[in-house]
């Protein structure tokens, strides 16, 4: 039985049991983000299950080459396909748990998963943020007890899981009556319902069919009953007129008072408090909020929260979830419960948003995915990122600071804010693009941070458009594959990509050294006399970039060539303990197993690397 209202939750109950304990670094994770309308809806075959096995059962057949395009052969089988990336696609949380043996044997250790909470039910929000329910799963992803066996089934394979949370807004759930901005059509016109710091009134909450029916009120059930379960607002908590700002709709995304009071589009903003951080004001629902997010760490053992749109956010509201939260999952055993804010407005907000806030790291801050991409596709300097994980004095703090588990650094993402109204994974257009991505991914998860893959890429995923929804194909097929198909699926565990990043992985579980130790871009020389960092020349970089990480005593080094197509040799300094250097991986197997010895050149110990084309090496 799903509650109806707060007041229902038994605390003493949920927590009445052995919770799955932290992570004791969570810079030793490897996340992978799914889209979970887009991963899996369990009905595959010719994937391997869960032990390793086969699956002969299922509808859906995997992937060959020459079904690319299969959706769009006609201008007619475009438009439906275009149009179903729009809309619910079919994945489920029973989905994803038939492929957490796909995820471990890749080497992933945490999963993120976008809302699982139950949607507006007249609306396509495939996506999860636009929330009706916050104590419910979505039926279209299942049920509840589907996602407590999910968790169950990824701590088993050591794998812990983490939910996407929403505070800032709930779904569509009510209509304003607006009464300025008037806009005129052909044959009439509406008053749009636009921020401008004065309140509109509300028309009424949202039936089932999205229609205000319902009173804008607290709902007695007896005399509404059409309010159940997909009317208006739940629990009933939140069907209090004070929890809405009622400000309407955000157009400028740069004035503080608008982006932290209007509503994201047609998300409904929702009042959590007021006043200076030091001395906020929580507001009944931001109380409510974080009970229901203590309800769902105790119900299915939640392990962590990627916390949406921070920037939208009170700073006084963020560390109140933070301090509750914390708190609350330590009361049970879970004492690393990582909260990731979506922070964005750049780099210097980031940080001090983690340090007054108490949130534990941010997401992809600043250009992050943006320097990944183009330093591996040669188009900028690789000093320019190695440069963002440098000792900072951006917290105010004289020490080294090594963010090494502040930050989680991703490179492709559901919604790539930072290209604006045209969006394109790292694999789009240039083929040759697809030869440097065993390199971004290896770039990604043997340097700072905590890396996190975006499902698909470890299969080349290709999507590019005007819209997000050609960056969310569907992993499992359906109506909007990727590689524009239907009905083909690409959980592929021998496809090449997918081999080598977990063949890196499996190194970077056994060494230390990459997950927690320090880092330095090295320089290179082609003569080996004349030592500097390698740049962009005439447009693009054609080169090997390579970079030290140092633990304690441990020292490894890695080091890649962004040329596509051309091997690429370079002499690299390195430090002067290191004696000699054993490649331990390689895309060119061959090299596997030789040894580097470091020479006195150009005043420098140096050692003279060639990689193949597009290729990736580890030595320690």
């Amino acid at each position: 039985m799903v509650e109806k209202s707060l007041t229902q939750l038994d605390f003493k109950k949920l927590t009445r049991r052995k919770f799955t304990p932290s992570p004791v670094a969570w810079e030793d994770q490897v996340l992978y983000f799914m889209m979970l309308d887009r991963f899996s809806d369990g009905r595959e075959q010719g994937y391997r299950d869960n032990n390793g096995q086969e699956v002969s059962s299922g509808v859906t057949l995997p992937f060959q080459p020459g079904d690319a395009g299969n959706a769009v052969q006609t201008e007619a089988d475009s438009i439906g396909w275009r149009e179903a990336g729009g809309r619910w696609v079919g994945g489920t949380l029973k989905g994803l748990q038939s492929k957490i043996g796909y995820l471990q044997r890749l080497g992933v250790t945490a999963i993120w998963i976008s809302p699982i909470f139950r949607q507006a039910a007249y609306l396509e929000t495939y996506h999860g943020y636009g929330i009706q329910n916050f104590l419910d799963v979505d039926p279209h992803f299942g049920t509840r007890q589907d996602l407590k066996d999910l968790v169950r089934v990824a701590h088993s394979h050591g794998i812990y899981v983490i939910l996407d949370i929403i505070l800032n807004h709930s779904g569509n759930v009510f209509d304003y009556a607006p009464d300025r901005y008037w806009m005129p059509l052909v044959g009439g016109g509406y008053f749009d319902s636009r921020w401008d710091g004065g309140r509109y009134s509300p028309k009424g909450f949202h039936d089932a069919a999205g229609s205000p029916s319902l009173p804008f009120a607290p709902l007695d059930l007896k005399k509404f009953p059409q309010a159940w379960p997909n009317g208006a607002i739940w629990p009933a908590e939140f069907q209090d007129p004070a929890t809405f700002s009622c400000l309407g709709h955000i157009t400028n995304w740069d004035y503080p008072p608008e982006y932290l009071g209007g509503d994201f589009f047609d998300l409904k903003d929702i009042n959590l408090g007021s006043g200076e951080i030091d001395s906020y004001q929580p507001s009944a629902a931001l109380f409510s909020l974080i009970e229901v997010y203590k309800f769902w760490i105790a119900y299915a053992d939640i392990d962590g929260f990627r916390v949406d749109t921070v920037k939208h956010m009170d700073p006084g509201a963020a560390r109140f979830l933070s301090s509750t939260i914390h708190e609350f999952a330590q009361s049970i055993g879970k004492e690393n419960f990582y909260l990731i804010g979506e922070i964005t407005g750049g780099r210097d907000n980031a940080f001090v948003i983690l340090e007054e806030t108490g949130l534990d790291a941010a997401l992809g801050i600043d250009d992050i995915p943006q320097r990944i991409e183009y330093m591996v596709k040669g188009y900028s300097n690789p000093k320019d990122y190695f440069d963002l994980f440098r000792n900072s004095l951006l917290v105010q703090k004289d020490s080294h600071i090594w963010f090494r588990n502040k930050v989680v650094t991703l490179f492709d993402d559901h919604d790539q804010v930072r290209k604006g109204n045209y969006k394109a994974r790292f694999c789009a257009g240039d083929p040759s693009y697809r030869k440097l991505l065993l390199n971004a991914l290896a770039l990604n998860v043997t340097t700072l941070g905590i890396p996190c893959i975006y499902y698909g890429s470890e299969q080349g995923f290709d999507g590019q458009g005007d819209s997000d929804r050609y960056i969310r194909e569907a992993m499992f097929g359906g109506e909007f594959g990727a590689f524009r198909t239907r009905q083909r699926h690409f959980f592929n565990e021998d496809q090449g990509v997918y081999k080598e990043l977990a063949k890196i992985l499996a190194l970077r579980r056994q060494k230390i050294v990459l997950r927690r130790g320090r880092q330095y871009l090295a320089q290179i020389s082609g003569d080996g006399q004349n030592f500097g960092y390698p740049y962009v020349m005439g447009g693009q970089m054609k080169s090997v970039v390579a970079w030290e990480r140092q633990f304690d005593a441990l020292q490894m080094l890695a080091a890649m060539n962004t040329d596509p197509d051309q091997p690429r040799s370079a002499w690299v300094e390195i430090d002067t303990d290191v004696k000699n250097l054993t490649c331990l991986y390689s895309s060119d197997p061959a090299q596997i197993g030789l040894q580097a010895t470091p020479q006195m050149t150009g005043g420098r110990w140096a050692v003279n690397l060639t990689l193949p084309a597009a290729g990736f090496a580890l030595y320690e």
